[in-house]
């Protein structure tokens, strides 16, 4: 069986070793030493000023939603996964989507403005697949009309544009490190900002509010990464070029087999030094994708439709006009991509898709 992912998982002794500190110190949670470890780790390598290691990656965008004090409407994305929409309505805000760019699929700059109303507080856009937003624009927009930007940004470990980390752009920005991750704590995320003040406050409403044993800055709920998870991240961590560059390979190997005149791929936006998190195909039909899906199961090859359906089909919410979105997320599926896919495997899938 192939499937559209698999996590890369260190040596056992390896991650024992690294636990066997925390178990050594009886201290597996309330951030030990490895979660620190790993965050002043994880803050060189991402070349960020300042960073939250988190027990997943959903509670960071919920806390940055509290932490902005964010009411009434929220402009954001219907093409993404369900937490970023999910997070906004769990907050009592509203969720309004704002169509998303054919090529690039992250959120329209362009039509941004169109949807602000004095309701609007913020603007919460996702990286899709690690490609970026137009960050320029949205930051023109933002500070046009006075909102706050976070950015959903779990697909973009590693991403850098124009030179900086995408967790630079934006007040706030988040990451996932679940186990279907590049990197991964095998369930986690992290949440960023520049803003020293705005990191005080993002830290304390991850920790239930507390100023030491006795007194409370503010509300706060519990979104500490434990010692397990940590020692899972430094074991992941000095293999990273290994996974990027597995992935990567794998990438270059698609883009070489794969017919030119079959379905589209995505379009990278200029000046992105992209991480290989998904290899994404937009297909002319709805029907044409169900046919190869089948095909590729039957085989025992698994791809993913990724992002289906459009949140704006949410059962929850009112239904928004979003036809890109819509269409695009009909037609789009995930073929499989992680560090040690064989070639055998690749040229099977493209023979298939071919």
């Amino acid at each position: 069986m192939i499937p559209v992912t698999k996590s890369f998982l260190p040596p056992q002794k390896e991650y024992q070793t690294i636990l066997k500190r925390a178990w050594d110190q009886g201290w597996i949670t309330n951030r030990g030493m490895l979660v620190k470890e790993l965050e002043e780790k994880l803050k060189a390598y991402l070349e960020v000023p300042n960073m939250i290691a988190t027990t997943n990656g959903t509670l960071p965008l919920q806390i940055a939603i509290k932490a902005l004090g964010l009411k009434g409407e929220i402009i954001t994305t219907p093409f993404s996964y369900v937490a970023t929409t999910s997070s906004i309505v769990w907050e009592n805000c509203t969720p309004v989507f704002v169509d998303i760019h054919p090529d690039y699929l992250t959120i329209d700059e362009g039509k941004i403005e169109a949807a602000i109303t004095p309701k609007t507080s913020a603007i919460l856009a996702t990286h899709v697949f690690g490609n970026p937003c137009d960050v320029e624009k949205i930051e023109m927009v933002a500070k046009k009309h006075k909102l706050k930007v976070i950015y959903d940004a779990a697909h973009c470990f590693g991403v850098k544009y124009k030179g900086r980390s995408i967790f630079e752009y934006g007040d706030i920005s988040t990451c996932s490190f679940h186990a279907t991750k590049l990197f991964h704590t095998g369930e986690g995320g992290a949440i960023f900002t520049r803003d020293i003040d705005l990191h005080h406050k993002l830290f304390y409403h991850h920790n239930f509010g507390h100023k030491g044993q006795e007194d409370f800055y503010g509300l706060g709920i519990n979104a500490k990464m434990s010692e397990l998870q940590a020692a899972m991240g430094l074991a992941v961590f000095p293999y990273l070029e290994e996974i990027i560059d597995g992935r990567r390979k794998a990438v270059e190997l698609y883009n070489e087999l794969l017919s030119t005149s079959g379905p589209k791929i995505i379009k990278l936006r200029e000046e992105t030094s992209w991480n290989y998190s998904y290899y994404p195909l937009i297909f002319e039909s709805e029907k044409q994708l169900v046919n190869i899906k089948e095909k590729l199961d039957k085989s025992g090859i698994h791809p993913r439709r990724y992002f289906y359906p459009s949140l704006s089909s949410l059962n929850y919410l009112k239904s928004q006009e979003v036809p890109v979105a819509n269409s695009i997320s009909k037609r789009i599926i995930c073929l499989p991509l992680y560090h040690n896919l064989g070639k055998r495997d690749l040229k099977r899938i493209c023979s298939i898709l071919n």
